[in-house]
């Protein structure tokens, strides 16, 4: 799934902890193209990678997103030693928009419809817990529909490197 050359435009990392709706993650993949951010999915999923909905979702851009698969959390955070981690939750008052992002930035979604769970957002790796706004009285955002936002505002704060 990785295009040779991906490295020249990647930005953010986008992680997806054990993914369970297999359009999701084919939305991600398409937004990991477009931003040029690497799609991280932790290990169990949802889904087999080969699934039509995961494919429909994702179109064409399943060749132009770098896409990794790792078995564990600790595994993929081990491959981003000095990376800063933002996880999304609703248990947290602070804003998406109150961080000032950095190239190698991770931001860590859970799986719909649980979100990350405590051990997650307790781990020591974890540099801040972070909110979407939404109006009272609602559970969530879509997860792909999450992530989106939280990716271009981390972009845009970046200058949009790489983009046209």
């Amino acid at each position: 799934m990785a295009r040779i050359g991906w490295q020249d435009r990647r930005v953010l990392h986008v992680v997806f902890f054990e993914p369970r709706i297999p359009g999701n993650t084919g939305n991600a993949i398409r937004q990991a193209a477009a931003t040029g951010a690497t799609l991280h999915l932790v290990e169990p999923l949802g889904f087999d990678m080969s699934e039509p909905r995961l494919r429909r979702a994702g179109l064409d851009y399943h060749d132009l997103a770098h896409v990794v698969i790792h078995p564990d959390l600790d595994a993929m955070l081990a491959t981003l030693p000095g990376s800063r981690v933002f996880a999304f939750t609703a248990q947290t008052t602070h804003r998406y928009t109150e961080v000032a992002y950095r190239a190698d930035d991770v931001l860590l979604f859970g799986p719909e419809p649980t979100g990350l769970p405590a051990e997650v957002l307790a781990h020591p790796r974890v540099t801040g817990l972070l909110r979407i706004p939404m109006l009272p009285g609602r559970r969530s955002l879509n997860l792909s529909n999450a992530a989106a936002v939280a990716t271009y505002e981390a972009w845009r704060q970046l200058g949009f490197p790489g983009g046209a």
